[in-house]
């Protein structure tokens, strides 16, 4: 989709469709005002005659409106004027362009970009406008042999906004957007591929190919390079695999030199069957998103590169199989990790901790300023927080504060949980320093524990995204989340905070 903003009025629009919002009480936008007086009240009459009452997330969809010079007009209903906030905000937009794909339009001109969003402003509603455009032409189906015939989509978006003292705003906010974007469906992508393509090899050839485009760098660092590492945990878990493990390094020197780099951590392990404590069989066809960390830090990697951030930005990424053979990790197994601390393996379906303390330890070398770990840990974190909310973990509580000032400002949320001293003592092992895990109770909070172990050395947050990278049922698929998250927050450690 092209997209573009203008500075234009509704009554000038030649476009295939006009998108304007009703409120509940069947009061009209200043946009769609202006379209009314424009058909000498033919909205209005419309309105008062019961085809659209203005309720949040309908649509109405008119042909050849008298005196426009619009095909369509497309009205969204965006609910109570007074509760207009950024949820009701995206549930209208999302409406808008469902409607519109359907329509037969190819082109269309957005008028609810200036939309008055409680404590939003014109940039996050352009941001937003973007990001649900592009969501809304995603097809999850790559590896279709045929295609349903769906209807003609959108292959024009003109955002409008009414002054062009806004124009410089609204243009970064749509590089932006499109950034960010771009970087969701790249972890879409990654998730929605299944293990039979998306090998540790794979996923390393696409970190590649994106240093490539990116001129960024990018090291692969194979099995022999892992066992001179002394990675240990990360190796064991790869055992059961016929997959080589890989280790990859990534770094974007945007800042100046010197400057100590952000960096982040993603879990890829590319399938989980569980190793031998070996998951349940229904929905194990899920697994193959138990990569999703790792997607993210390279939609991350790819957004930022693309708006050339002016940061020093380090992705890692211990990526690898969990499969049950006859050389895999057992219950009651003890590895050495790269740290030296001795690990109990007391469940081998926690292997997502295993790979990422290593690669937690390897971090060190390049003196990070601070380190977030992506990952789809644990199964207790979707039972604490649901599908809406990433867990957040922290050592740091400035660090902790600047994750949720992002997630708030992208929309894509966390919820912060505790990391106690009081739950250390779940881990505890009478064999060795460590157990990989520390029982039912609090089991997100004690796999935080485990990786907090490794990560003394720095300031350092993880996520846990269990909840929030996947959706199962009727849109079964990757999210991309937390993307816009990590984003939002590289723009503010680069200072271009919106």
């Amino acid at each position: 989709m092209e997209f573009s903003i203008k500075s234009s009025s509704p009554d000038k629009q030649r476009s295939a469709c006009v998108i304007v919002g009703v409120y509940e009480s069947r009061k009209l936008t200043p946009a769609a005002s202006a379209l009314d007086t424009l058909s000498q009240g033919y909205l209005v009459d419309l309105l008062k005659r019961g085809d659209m009452e203005g309720r949040l997330g309908t649509t109405c969809l008119l042909h050849k409106v008298p005196g426009t010079l619009a095909e369509r007009v497309l009205l969204v209903g965006l609910g109570r004027e007074r509760e207009l906030n950024d949820k009701a905000y995206l549930e209208a937009v999302t409406a808008a362009f469902k409607a519109v794909h359907g329509s037969g339009a190819s082109d269309a001109a957005f008028f609810l970009s200036e939309l008055p969003v409680q404590s939003r402003d014109l940039a996050w509603n352009i941001e937003q406008a973007v990001l649900i455009a592009h969501a809304s032409e995603y097809e999850p189906g790559t590896l279709k042999s045929t295609h349903d015939k769906k209807p003609r989509k959108l292959r024009k978006l003109a955002l409008c906004i009414s002054d062009k003292v806004h124009q410089a705003m609204a243009e970064t906010a749509l590089k932006r957007g499109q950034a960010i974007a771009a970087g969701v469906a790249l972890a879409k992508d990654l998730g929605n591929l299944p293990g039979n393509v998306c090998t540790p090899t794979y996923l390393a050839e696409q970190a590649q190919a994106l240093a490539k485009t990116y001129k960024f760098k990018c090291e692969v660092l194979s099995q022999k390079e892992l066992e001179k590492l002394g990675m240990g945990s990360f190796l064991s878990v790869a055992k059961g695999s016929r997959q080589p493990p890989k280790l990859i390094v990534m770094q974007h020197n945007g800042g100046k030199k010197g400057d100590k780099p952000v960096a982040l951590v993603g879990k890829g392990i590319t399938f989980d069957a569980g190793g031998i404590s070996l998951k349940p069989a229904a929905e194990m066809d899920e697994m193959k998103y138990d990569m999703c960390g790792a997607a993210s830090v390279l939609g991350a990697f790819r957004a930022a590169a693309e708006l050339k951030l002016p940061i020093n930005l380090v992705g890692i990424i211990p990526t690898c199989e969990n499969l049950p053979d006859g050389d895999a990790n057992k219950p009651g197994d003890i590895v050495t990790s790269m740290s030296g601390q001795t690990i109990e393996i007391l469940n081998t379906d926690a292997e997502g901790r295993l790979i990422l303390c290593d690669a937690l330890t390897y971090v060190e070398r390049f003196e990070p300023a601070a380190v977030i770990d992506i990952a789809t840990l644990t199964g207790a974190c979707v039972i604490a927080l649901g599908h809406h909310a990433s867990g957040l973990f922290s050592n740091q509580d400035k660090l902790a504060r600047e994750i949720e000032q992002a997630a708030n400002t992208s929309r894509d949320r966390v919820w912060r949980m505790p990391l106690w001293d009081d739950y250390q003592p779940q881990l505890d092992s009478n064999f060795a320093d460590i157990a990989n895990i520390g029982g039912r109770a609090g089991g997100s909070i004690t796999a935080a524990c485990f990786l907090s172990r490794f990560t003394q050395k720095y300031d350092w947050a993880h996520l846990d995204i269990a909840g929030t990278a996947w959706k199962s049922g009727k849109e079964k698929g990757g999210t991309g989340r937390p993307v816009p998250l990590l984003v939002h927050f590289l723009l503010a450690r680069a200072g271009q905070a919106g």
